[in-house]
């Protein structure tokens, strides 16, 4: 497929020899179905890596070439490495037999092709009609199921309510509420959940028509049916739909003419007893440029919160995430520190955990606190809070039982010497100190005693591992 070959070359253009090649070089094009390009690659390391750094950018690039493609889905291959030319399209033929077979290759048959009409020409945009059929908006990614969702505190709210949506919007229960609006900020889960709750219908139910878009999807579509003058054709896809989820709503704000859409689409889902799901990054009452009678609708349901992640929750989704990784072998005190430090969003929290994973592979190290803190040393900057020296000579004279004082004494004695190498040493490692000024918070020493103290402290952890232990005990104590 010519268009491949395409999408390849603008990768290869923008991202740079080096990134290609790593990443996304391995991936093989499977299908290109009702507008969601499938994609595979042989490594879950790598799976995880395109999905979680690169969706995004090979979305675009294919859209520029496939106008009518609004997703990519990378799964792990199950099966040999599709061919071009076994599926009835021209040979791809890599990256210099794409580009150079051009548009003089022979057309496909419109019956045999795997793409839609709106899709069969690479270089064609689909005419303003070309509105797609409401199953193409039905595409729920497999992984996000309830059994992946790794539920705490923080979210066991929107977990419940999202099952108990599943049970009325299927007839094996009563929600009791309509619509479920789910808040929270980005990257917590709420569009896993949304995933979860249409897949789990459409498993119930196979003839349930399950619409799912993001709000600015909506927005677009909607759009698009005004210009083209279809307005009746996109009305009729969403309001028959059996669940309705509107995902990322607060993007309709201050867009008069799609909420007023927005509005009437609501109320005829809830009117003619049909579910609706809605997601935002905050509650009602919080999201501006919504039109007030919008916001009544949402709150007139149930408003369930996911709120960040305590530690132990996000301990327990990295053992979840590393459960369907088996290839890859982190130790518990990896997964402890990455716990502690990403406290941002689980999403960051699993591309960290990847990204430690696949430089390993890719340099063969061990995974280790040194490996690890190496990799993410950008990441971990942005999280951490300002350690001091005052903290580290506190901790370390804890540790050693000695008086703070021992720190910045002029006393030789090894069993104060030895602590004060192991100070200097952390306070190299955790802080931003010159060392001029490491030497003046420890009693006014020179930088070459510091200097000294550094790599004495780096020699000892590689022969004495009762030091070693000593020193990773106290880093993450600081850590935490």
């Amino acid at each position: 497929m010519r268009a491949w070959g395409l999408v390849r070359a603008h990768l290869l253009s923008d991202l740079g020899a080096k990134t290609f090649d790593s990443w996304l070089k391995p991936l093989q094009l499977v299908s290109v179905r009702h507008g969601v390009v499938q994609l595979s690659i042989s490594s879950h390391v790598r799976a995880d890596w395109v999905r979680n750094h690169y969706a995004d950018r090979l979305r675009h690039a294919f859209a520029a070439h496939l106008p009518g493609v609004r997703a990519v889905q990378v799964e792990v291959a199950a099966a040999p490495a599709f061919h071009a030319e076994t599926s009835g399209w021209p040979s791809d033929g890599g990256m210099d037999g794409s580009l150079a077979q051009g548009a003089d290759a022979p057309a496909m048959a419109a019956a045999d092709s795997p793409l839609p009409a709106a899709l069969s020409s690479a270089g064609q945009a689909a005419g303003p009609a070309a509105l797609p059929a409401a199953d193409s908006f039905s595409q729920f990614e497999p992984r996000y199921s309830f059994d992946s969702f790794v539920v705490g505190k923080a979210n066991e709210l929107a977990f419940n309510a999202a099952q108990a949506m599943v049970g009325a919007a299927t007839g094996g229960g009563s929600a009791g509420f309509n619509p479920l609006f789910l808040h929270g900020p980005t990257g917590l889960g709420k569009t896993h959940l949304m995933h979860a709750i249409g897949s789990a219908v459409q498993a119930a139910n196979p003839a349930a028509k399950v619409v799912y878009l993001s709000a600015e999807k909506f927005m677009v579509e909607f759009l698009a049916a005004l210009r083209a003058r279809d307005t009746f054709s996109f009305k009729q896809r969403l309001r028959s739909a059996d669940l309705l989820m509107v995902d990322d709503v607060q993007f309709i704000a201050g867009k008069d003419s799609t909420q007023e859409e927005f509005f009437h689409t609501m109320n005829e889902i809830i009117s003619a007893g049909r579910w609706l799901v809605i997601s935002a990054d905050r509650s009602p009452q919080n999201l501006e440029g919504i039109e007030s009678r919008i916001l009544s609708r949402l709150a007139w349901g149930l408003v369930a919160d996911i709120n960040p992640a305590d530690y132990e929750l996000r301990y327990n989704i990295l053992r979840a995430k590393l459960a369907t990784m088996p290839q890859a072998h982190v130790p518990d005190d990896v997964v402890q520190f990455l716990a502690r430090k990403i406290q941002a969003n689980v999403r960051e929290l699993e591309g960290a955990l990847n990204r430690v994973i696949a430089y390993g592979n890719l340099v063969n190290r061990k995974l280790d606190l040194d490996f690890t803190r190496e990799v993410l040393a950008d990441v971990l900057r942005a999280h951490s809070r300002k350690l001091t020296i005052d903290e580290i000579q506190r901790r370390v004279a804890d540790h050693y039982a000695l008086k703070i004082n021992d720190m910045i004494s002029p006393r030789r004695a090894r069993e104060v010497a030895r602590p004060r190498q192991v100070a200097m040493y952390l306070a190299k490692m955790l802080t931003p100190r010159s060392l001029p000024e490491i030497g003046r918070r420890f009693g006014g020493r020179d930088h070459t005693t510091v200097m000294h103290a550094v790599k004495r402290i780096e020699a000892l952890r590689a022969t004495d591992h009762e030091l070693d232990r000593d020193i990773n005990q106290l880093r993450r104590a600081l850590d935490g």
